[in-house]
């Protein structure tokens, strides 16, 4: 059988074509904020702004080789692999219907009668009890994108894919500062559980002085007491450090993806880890420095494809169809009775109870979703960033003077036990400057924990060196 198209139908299909060939892509989405000119919190503004491999400026090595472990071994980092090779799969599917879809089919059929004189829907008779017949198809079907549908459905999925890359990237930096957060604790637990071994050592001996005067009546049962009480209370506070460090150690493990027995933190000493100068640029980069904001923009763009998506499908569709194909009563013969059939079809919805205009509403809403997540992205990497630049400020003015503090708590601790030793001092103030003492030590490692743990902030609010492509 030979079909035609009608004038009308290829008018259709012309003009559907000239539309879907001047369609662009859609316009980036625009947040309607505006970025400030330059950041609250004033700093120092380094060398460079592109920190790709932000953790080796820390002065170690040890750290570099976590990343690294991080990197190959994160099970969160390898399930967001995983969700960006789904979403390349699922950009494969959605693109798929812009061209025409073929399918090849080679059928071979016998029909038999059994018994009786024949059967009217089948073309074997009493005369003729078995009857073959062989044919080969070749069908190609397509739907124009007259509204742009299926294009716009092509978009989302790409702009789902980038989010999901985006997505990856976000996982890795969350991951990797993660890292450097916890080797950082994980070593000023260590510092203070050697700190608090010498508090201990120290109250001991402060403990063995008092009990030598206590013994030849120079000093009494409440003196022998208090500092009984300071040496337990150091006793108490090494397990608890040491309790700590475990924990931070098992934490580090986790994110390296291995269990706690197999991690290596070699013996690289606290003190030795730096921070670098950062410099912060101004706020209209952190746009294209941070994925997660190129992310939450990337899925803006795919809601509003998926609107457009959701009103095409409320409009009518045209659809093509030809197949080419030949049939014969022997498998020799099949190529030798060829014939073709052409088909057009338009199709519109009429009524379906509102379930599309619904799906286009739902989809409108999601745009109006993800544009106020979008802003929110925005508007909390600014804080982010506001944030560290403030706590690096602080902790630095307060280094300066606790520095200070910690100087003058062991010569006022030195001072006191000399004294005391000999008779020149209650006990009293020996407990007080040691206790003042431990303090600013414990102080001391905090702060400085502080501050590292501040640049690693800061380099994780602009983005880590990310940049999109």
């Amino acid at each position: 059988m030979k079909a035609s198209l009608s004038p009308i139908a290829v008018s259709l299909i012309a003009a559907s074509l000239l539309l879907a060939a001047c369609s662009g892509p859609a316009p980036r989405p625009d947040s309607g904020l505006q970025a400030p000119p330059a950041w609250h919190s004033p700093h120092t503004a380094a060398a460079t702004q592109d920190n790709r491999q932000w953790w080796t400026r820390f002065g170690s090595p040890q750290l570099e080789r976590l990343i690294e472990q991080a990197r190959l071994g994160s099970h969160d980092l390898a399930a967001a692999m995983a969700r960006v090779r789904q979403a390349q799969a699922t950009a494969v599917v959605a693109g798929a219907p812009l061209l025409p879809e073929l399918k090849g089919a080679l059928n071979a059929n016998r029909q038999k009668l059994l018994r009786g004189n024949g059967y009217s829907q089948l073309d074997a008779d009493s005369s003729n009890d078995a009857v073959d017949y062989f044919d080969a198809s070749l069908s190609a079907s397509y739907e124009i994108d007259f509204w742009g549908g299926r294009r716009a459905a092509r978009d989302s999925a790409v702009d789902s894919l980038r989010a999901s890359e985006f997505d990856q990237a976000t996982v890795e930096l969350t991951l990797l500062s993660g890292v450097a957060n916890s080797y950082a604790q994980a070593l000023s637990l260590q510092e203070q559980e050697r700190i608090a071994a010498l508090n201990l050592a120290n109250a001991q001996n402060v403990q063995r002085l008092v009990q030598t005067r206590y013994d030849s009546g120079s000093a009494t049962a409440l003196e022998l007491a208090q500092q009984n009480s300071l040496v337990a209370a150091q006793q108490r506070q090494l397990p608890l450090v040491q309790q700590q460090a475990a924990d931070a150690r098992i934490t580090l493990a986790a994110l390296l993806g291995q269990p706690v027995q197999n991690l290596d933190l070699g013996q690289q000493p606290f003190a030795h880890l730096t921070w670098p100068s950062i410099d912060a640029g101004v706020p209209s980069d952190l746009l294209s420095r941070r994925p997660d904001i190129a992310s939450a923009e990337a899925r803006l763009a795919a809601a509003q494809a998926d609107v457009t998506v959701a009103r095409a499908a409320m409009l009518p569709t045209v659809t093509l169809s030809a197949s080419l194909g030949s049939g014969a009563n022997s498998a020799s013969d099949i190529l030798r009775s060829p014939f073709y059939n052409l088909t057009s079809a338009l199709a519109a919805p009429i009524f379906n109870a509102g379930r599309l205009s619904a799906e286009r509403d739902r989809a409108r809403a999601r745009q109006e979703e993800l544009l106020e997540s979008y802003r929110a992205a925005i508007v909390n990497g600014f804080a982010d960033v506001e944030k560290a630049l403030s706590s690096i400020r602080g902790l630095d003015r307060q280094r300066q003077w606790q520095s200070e503090e910690l100087q003058q708590a062991q010569t006022a601790f030195d001072l006191a036990q000399r004294r005391y030793q000999a008779g020149a001092a209650d006990l009293l103030t020996v407990l007080e400057t040691q206790r003042t003492l431990y303090a600013a030590q414990d102080q001391n490692v905090q702060l400085r924990l502080s501050r590292l743990q501040a640049s690693v902030a800061l380099y994780k609010a602009l983005g880590g060196g990310w940049k999109a492509p």
